[in-house]
Parts: C-alpha cells; sequence; structure tokens
C-alpha cells in the first residue's frame, strides 16, 4: 500500500473541499496510509474571498495529524512545507483541485521531485477565466494521476491529458445523525403536512437557484409545498434573490436562510426536508447530492455533468434538462405524489449503501500504485 501525503485545506476552514479534504486523511490514516496531511494556516485574503469569511472551527474536525504549516498565497512559507514534505518521505503526494488561487502552489509541489495526484474536484474554476484556465493546466498538466467524481470529469481530463491515469469514486454519502423531523419542521417553522424542498449550499449563479424560485412559484398554493433555502449567495446573486423572493406567488412559502450555514445546523435542514432540488446549469458534481442520499431524500437535479451520473433518473430522483424551468416545475409537481416520493426516497437510502470513505481510498490507493508503475 503506498504512502501518501495530503495537501489541502481543513479545519478551521469550511466548505466542500475542507470537509471532504478532512475525510479523506481520516480515511487514510485509518488504512495507515498516510504519510503525512499538511494545511494551511492561511488560505485566502479577505479581498479575495467571495464570501463572508473562509473559517469556521465547527466545519470540520481538527485531526491529529494535520500539520498546519504554510500559507495559500504565501510563498515565503513554503520551504517549510516543501521541507516537512521531505521529512515525510511519501511515494506520492496528493492534493485537491478546485480553484486558481491553490494554483501557485499546488505547481510548486509538482517541481519538488515527488508525483502529485490530483483529486480533480473541477478541472478549472466554474464561470474560469482564460487566465484560471490556465492556471490550471499549469497545476494539472504536471499531475501523474487523476481522481475524479464523475466519469464525465475524466474523460474530459484524458482528453486534454492523454496518457495520464484517471480513476473515479463519487463522493461517499456520509450519513451523519439527523435530529428528529418534527424538531427540524419546528425550528424552522415548517408544517408537517407540507412538502419540503431544499436547495442547500453555496449560492451561486451556475446553481440556477433563480430557475427554482420560478418554478417553484408556479406550483398551486393549494399543494401544501414550502422551499428551504439555506446558502451563502456569492458571484452578485444576493440582490436578483432578493428581488425573485419578494414575487408575491413565494409569499408564506419560503423558508430562506441567505448565510453560511455551519455544519451543526446542516442536519437540521435535511431532516426538514423530503426532496432535495439541483437546478445547475452545469455541474462536476455535487457534495450536496452526496449529502441528500445520506439524509434519505431523493433529488431532483439537472441532468448534467456528474449529477447525471450519480442520480438514477426514476429511481433515485428525477433528471431535468438544464435551464428548463417548464421541466423543473413538472418535476417538482410530480414528486409531490407520496407513492413516487416514497420510492425514490427508498433508492436514494439504498444509494448511500455502500459508498464510504474506505472505498474511496482504497481506490485512490490503486490510481496511485497504476500511476508510479
Amino acid at each position: 500500500m503506498p504512502r501518501l501525503a495530503l495537501i489541502g485545506p481543513s479545519h478551521p476552514f469550511r466548505g466542500g473541499i475542507a470537509r471532504t479534504t478532512t475525510a479523506l486523511a481520516a480515511a487514510l490514516a485509518a488504512r495507515d496510509g498516510l504519510a503525512g496531511f499538511f494545511t494551511p494556516r492561511r488560505q485566502y485574503p479577505a479581498w479575495l474571498y467571495p464570501g463572508g469569511a473562509d473559517v469556521d472551527p465547527r466545519a470540520c474536525p481538527r485531526l491529529e495529524a494535520a500539520d498546519r504549516c504554510f500559507g495559500v498565497l504565501e510563498p515565503w512559507t513554503w520551504p517549510a512545507l516543501r521541507q516537512r514534505l521531505a521529512a515525510a518521505a511519501p511515494d506520492a503526494v496528493v492534493m485537491p483541485y478546485w480553484t486558481w488561487a491553490w494554483a501557485p502552489l499546488a505547481r510548486a509541489v509538482t517541481s519538488w521531485g515527488r508525483p502529485v495526484i490530483s483529486v480533480a474536484h473541477n478541472p478549472a474554476d466554474h464561470d474560469a477565466s482564460w487566465l484560471e484556465r490556465r492556471a490550471a493546466r499549469a497545476v494539472l498538466g504536471r499531475c501523474r494521476g487523476f481522481l475524479c467524481h464523475a466519469r464525465s470529469v475524466a474523460a474530459a481530463l484524458g482528453e486534454s491529458y492523454p496518457g495520464v491515469p484517471s480513476a473515479v469514486h463519487p463522493l461517499p454519502a456520509d450519513p451523519v445523525p439527523l435530529p428528529a423531523r418534527n424538531v427540524a419542521r419546528r425550528r424552522l417553522g415548517v408544517a408537517d403536512d407540507a412538502v419540503a424542498f431544499l436547495a442547500f449550499g453555496l449560492l451561486r449563479p451556475y446553481k440556477g437557484t433563480d430557475l427554482l424560485l420560478e418554478a417553484f412559484a408556479r406550483l398551486d398554493r393549494g399543494r401544501r409545498a414550502v422551499l428551504l433555502l439555506a446558502g451563502e449567495p456569492w458571484g452578485g446573486v444576493a440582490a436578483d434573490l432578493a428581488r425573485r423572493l419578494a414575487d408575491p406567488r413565494l409569499a408564506g412559502r419560503v423558508v430562506a436562510a441567505l448565510r453560511w450555514i455551519p455544519e451543526d445546523e446542516a442536519p437540521g435542514w435535511f431532516a426538514a426536508a423530503d426532496v432535495a432540488v439541483l437546478p445547475y446549469r452545469a455541474a462536476t458534481g455535487s457534495a450536496v447530492a452526496a449529502q441528500a442520499f445520506g439524509a434519505g431524500l431523493p433529488v431532483i437535479a439537472s441532468r448534467v455533468g456528474g449529477l447525471a451520473e450519480v442520480i438514477a433518473d426514476d429511481a433515485t430522483g428525477i433528471l431535468v434538462p438544464p435551464g428548463d424551468v417548464d421541466a423543473l416545475a413538472d418535476a417538482l409537481e410530480r414528486i409531490l405524489e407520496p407513492e413516487l416520493r416514497a420510492r425514490l426516497a427508498a433508492g436514494a437510502a439504498r444509494a448511500a449503501v455502500g459508498s464510504d470513505w474506505g472505498s474511496y481510498a482504497a481506490r485512490l490507493d490503486a490510481l496511485v500504485s497504476e500511476a508510479l508503475g
């Protein structure tokens, strides 16, 4: 079994990448395959980060193995990381790639004499500029292998970097304890007999929240449905969301928390929901889909990227064409029927079984062995 060093965000930083990187570190440690886990002291300056803050000590656990020893955008701290990496003597280095802000450091790590495997969450930033795509190529073009969460991502990387091995493993469902449904609903002010649709996570233009609000507004008020909208607006969408939420058709039908949702609050939102909705315009994948399956929720999603691979249409959810408000509204209407909703929920719960961080780490080990020959 290869010994791996992992470099990426963890406690006290927030977000899906920090959470999944921490889970991977724990899984590698459990297999006795973690040579070192190196995490940043500082990640982004406030002027660069589009959210309120990138720190939330509750977002992921503090692992004993974590060594906070560098600043992501502070090159003068990188020699200390290089020294610690050399002392750990791993067979390979594993780093997530998802944003250009980490590209300069990742590019440096690829020049330090040890093979680098990328956990390729995104081949480039969402809505990436030419410069951001160039930054991604400068890193990914020097990696020895790619662990991807969707076949579509692996295929795209295979076209861009022929001959570099890749492996695919969806993000694990990672079930977490949920509060009682009635308690969760009481806290959010949701009636027991309402069907609750959940849109959870960072609210960015590509995620199609505007499409969901229009589709939900078309549902007949007599259908006893409520939309739970929980997440921090990014990319200038806050003003547009405020305008759309003022639509009279939505009055009294939306429970909105337009802010960062701390990790310990997230289970309450999933416990209160009946269905998760991911109306993305584009996607490589989604940690929210994995969270939904872990909570036993069926998912209505756009037929894009990794979502179309993870969600089985009419088995664990409903897939609709991206950007199609009519189709989305029809899917919302269909899943109001109790029998269909129960069948899809059972399928979602089954999909959560058998995919865990242990199998994810094993897939990474196999990829590293292939990449190293």
